[in-house]
């Protein structure tokens, strides 16, 4: 992986990066996860207005429910020679009730219908087993089908990944929300090694050593909530969570900057090596986030400054997930793989 110069923007230059497979990657992207608060069409009117303005980078997911949506805008976009598809990232996931043989095939060739493309940049693994919750469920919603991470359960999903890569309907393929112990059980048994994993970063939550493992198995980090998901539901929020954009720190280095702290929060994940993944359905912030991506660096004292805030905070806390016997939603996560 290296940084590639190149992409529109406003001002600038979208960073890029080359990932382990020679495909290259905006560093900056556009979320389409609404949090239950925005329809499918404010979330596609999103996209268009970061299309027009520079952004080329679009993740999206089946889980989302607005990828039709979202392909209406990218084919009127096209259409209008505002932007031309090999220009565009296009991202994807594969939701967790779709892991079974044939299913995540079905799945991909329906987002790829929805969307109305030919092939994806990039489709990824969203969660690591087949647990699911039913949409806008609140965070005691429990489904007793959810299990423990199972391996050989996961690598049916995998060799379906990897298949797509085959047929060619799909250039990259990757994973989400992995944790080490998982990631050395795929790399040792993929026969396509996954590219990138997109997992929660931002500064107060920085997972610097998953992070730099995955750098070096030339595994490209994508950050979500990348400024501490001020939106994310309201089943994922808990008395301890700290805020990102209000941390003394943050707030110091916006003022020196005269931007948004989240602005702030951008610039820090890139120049780390991160894609970011900022969600917003408002334009100024859209613009705002932009303008951060492609302005000019933060100094190494400010990097060197917030990398001494992190509060290990994990926002998304994934406990609709948790299955009979589990103690609390770390046992999701299990950093050192000991529920399987």
């Amino acid at each position: 992986m290296r940084r590639e110069g190149a992409g529109p923007g406003a001002g600038g230059s979208i960073p890029q990066i080359r990932l382990a497979n020679g495909q290259i990657i905006p560093a900056l992207g556009l979320g389409t996860f609404g949090s239950d608060l925005y329809s499918a069409e404010q979330i596609a009117g999103a996209v268009e207005f970061a299309i027009r303005n520079g952004y080329r980078h679009i993740d999206c997911a089946s889980v989302y429910m607005n990828e039709k949506e979202i392909g209406h805008i990218l084919t009127k976009l096209i259409r209008e020679g505002v932007v031309r598809r090999e220009e565009l990232w296009i991202t994807s996931k594969v939701w967790n009730d779709a892991h079974g043989e044939g299913e995540v095939l079905a799945a991909c060739e329906k987002s790829l219908t929805d969307l109305q493309l030919e092939y994806l940049d990039l489709y990824l693994v969203h969660w690591p087993f087949p647990n699911y919750h039913a949409p806008g469920c609140d965070g005691d919603a429990r489904n007793p089908a959810s299990r423990p991470y199972i391996h050989e359960e996961y690598m049916v999903a995998w060799r379906q990944m990897e298949q797509l890569v085959e047929r060619g309907v799909v250039k990259s393929i990757g994973t989400s929300n992995m944790t080490r112990p998982k990631m050395e059980l795929l790399l040792r048994d993929a026969l396509i090694k996954p590219v990138v994993n997109e997992m929660e970063l931002h500064p107060h939550f920085q997972q610097q050593a998953l992070f730099d493992y995955l750098v070096e198995s030339g595994i490209q980090p994508i950050g979500y909530s990348p400024i501490g998901s001020p939106k994310r539901p309201e089943r994922d929020r808990t008395p301890q969570d700290s805020v990102d954009i209000e941390d003394p720190v943050i707030v110091d280095i916006a003022g020196r900057w005269q931007v948004h702290p989240a602005e702030v929060c951008i610039k820090w994940g890139i120049q780390r090596g991160e894609v970011v993944i900022p969600f917003s359905v408002t334009p100024s912030k859209i613009l705002g986030n932009l303008k951060a991506a492609t302005g000019a660096p933060l100094t190494p004292e400010e990097m060197a400054r917030i990398a001494t805030i992190d509060r290990n905070c994990r926002l998304i806390k994934g406990q609709v997930f948790l299955w009979e016997g589990a103690r609390d939603w770390e046992d999701l996560w299990d950093p050192d793989g000991k529920n399987y």
